[in-house]
């Protein structure tokens, strides 16, 4: 089979069950995701064993199969023609009717494109195992599940995130050199706009993501960052517009939904198009204001605190432990817990602390696949597969390399995480002297972080920190993995090069 994209489509759907099987398809930078009406019907070891494939994470119904920056995106478009459905949400023809998404104001909600955060530790792709049913079952814990929703509310956030943070730190270069000076005020509006309303955006999301009417959820939110809540006295104080942020919009919107959902059952038709909006924005909004509001910002105010003390008296200790365990983290998909921890320190401190260490993580593994590649010097395949994965990993994206070489070898993916440990510990030490690097978006990490680096020191001084972090990342994770690792004994016949490297104990 000639590993083109219509016949990694082909050869895919093939090995999920048909196209029969297939729900819904989505994508991001890596994977591709496939809703299955009966999981059981896949075949995962047969995927795993496809050309082109890099991995293959089961999790419930929703399989995510690890293609790779930009083949996924041509792969993905092959699929959505084979299954031949409507392209708003991806259905087969003749499928079984894909789950409703439907809120009950009659919107129907967009299939979420990132069901596949939270993946259980069998994801250790090219092991060639097969998960049964029951294992995907146990994965879907309680816990597990309830940070896949939250992630559903916050990662659709993240390319916003992105631009205007990019467009804060030209702003910032701008500001500190003097130059354009009748563009800041512009630059400075469009960057800060979409931090100003995120929790609308949270809220709606929320809404979305737990069953509720979209727009009703943004509607209670909105109360979070309304200006005239200054005059509102909560606990004998007067409330803050943006008291409590993504915290107090998340649990803000939630309520709401919860509302709503009651007042279905209860009101009846005639007057629910009027009644059920009304006692949801107004039950929802008076808790808010009174009880939400405040609670939130306490906490969100307590996690920056916190996050400041951390890293100014133990910085080093908490840099080797965020980089060194954030791999694993992503394997059993507890990082998902971090992102409205991101989100709130973005919206109180202007930038996140958080990421910078847990970045490091991508260095160490970047280190790791270049000691590999070295080490295997006859084996082709997998030195392909290093060279193609590495850009996308100095970049930041990390998947190729995780599924593609460390996680099948075993060891590597070990020293990897050590190379993420000194890494974080070295970003972790200066915060300890004071030079805090903080970034103002989350998703991009490696090279791709540097236009959004922000922190209490100059960008000259944030950006060496963070690079020397990144060197000091690579070349643990290269020595640790060069020391460590060792490729299978080679046959005499040099004409059948090895292909199998010693798996770790």
């Amino acid at each position: 089979m000639r590993n083109d994209p219509a016949s990694t489509a082909t050869a895919v759907l093939a090995r999920v069950g048909g196209p029969a099987n297939v729900v819904s398809v989505t994508h991001c930078m890596t994977r591709l995701r496939l809703t299955l009406a009966d999981p059981a019907a896949g075949d995962e070891e047969a995927l795993r064993a496809l050309p082109g494939v890099l991995g293959v994470v089961s999790g419930g119904d929703v399989w995510q199969i690890v293609l790779g920056p930009g083949v996924v995106d041509a792969v993905t478009a092959e699929v959505r023609t084979l299954l031949a459905g409507p392209a708003a949400d991806g259905a087969a023809p003749g499928a079984p009717a894909a789950r409703d998404t439907r809120a009950p104001g009659g919107d129907r909600a967009p299939e979420d494109l990132l069901r596949h955060l939270g993946a259980g530790p069998e994801a250790a792709a090219g092991q060639g195992t097969r998960t049964s049913a029951a294992d995907r079952h146990r994965d879907a814990t309680p816990v597990r599940t309830a940070l896949r929703r939250v992630a559903h509310v916050f990662v659709p956030l993240i390319p916003a995130l992105i631009g205007c943070g990019i467009l804060a730190g030209l702003n910032g270069l701008l500001l500190n050199t003097g130059l354009l000076p009748a563009l800041t005020p512009a630059l400075s509006a469009i960057a800060s706009a979409f931090m100003a309303l995120i929790p609308v955006f949270v809220g709606y999301n929320t809404a979305k993501e737990f069953g509720g009417t979209p727009v009703l959820g943004g509607a209670v939110a909105a109360v979070v960052v309304y200006p005239g809540v200054a005059k509102v006295t909560a606990f004998g104080v007067h409330l803050t517009p943006g008291q409590g942020g993504v915290l107090g919009a998340l649990a803000a919107a939630f309520l709401a939904t919860r509302v709503e959902k009651w007042c279905r059952g209860r009101v009846p038709g005639a007057l629910d198009v009027l009644l059920t909006p009304a006692v949801t924005v107004l039950v929802a909004g008076l808790v808010t204001l009174y009880g939400l509001m405040y609670v939130a910002g306490t906490v969100a105010t307590a996690i920056g605190t916190a996050a400041t003390w951390l890293l100014a008296t133990t910085g080093a200790l908490a840099g080797l432990l965020l980089g060194g365990l954030f791999l694993p983290l992503v394997m059993l998909g507890l990082h998902q817990a971090l992102i409205p921890l991101h989100a709130t320190l973005i919206e109180q401190q202007g930038y996140t602390a958080l990421l910078p260490l847990l970045a490091m993580a991508g260095a160490g593994q970047v280190g790791a696949a270049l000691a590999v590649y070295v080490r295997l010097r006859h084996d082709v395949p997998l030195r392909t597969t290093i060279r193609s994965a590495l850009p996308a990993g100095l970049l930041g994206v990390g998947e190729p390399l995780i599924y593609g070489v460390s996680l099948p070898l075993g060891r590597p993916f070990l020293t990897a995480c050590a190379g993420g440990a000194a890494g974080g510990a070295f970003i972790g030490f200066f915060a300890m002297l004071g030079t805090r690097v903080g970034a103002t978006a989350i998703g991009p990490s490696g090279w791709a972080l540097f236009p959004l680096l922000a922190g209490n020191r100059g960008p000259a001084l944030l950006a060496a920190v963070y690079a020397g972090g990144l060197l000091t990342g690579y070349l643990v994770g290269f020595l640790a993995t060069y020391a460590t690792f060792r490729p299978a004994p080679t046959s005499t016949d040099t004409s059948t090069p090895p292909t199998a490297p010693t798996p770790a104990t």
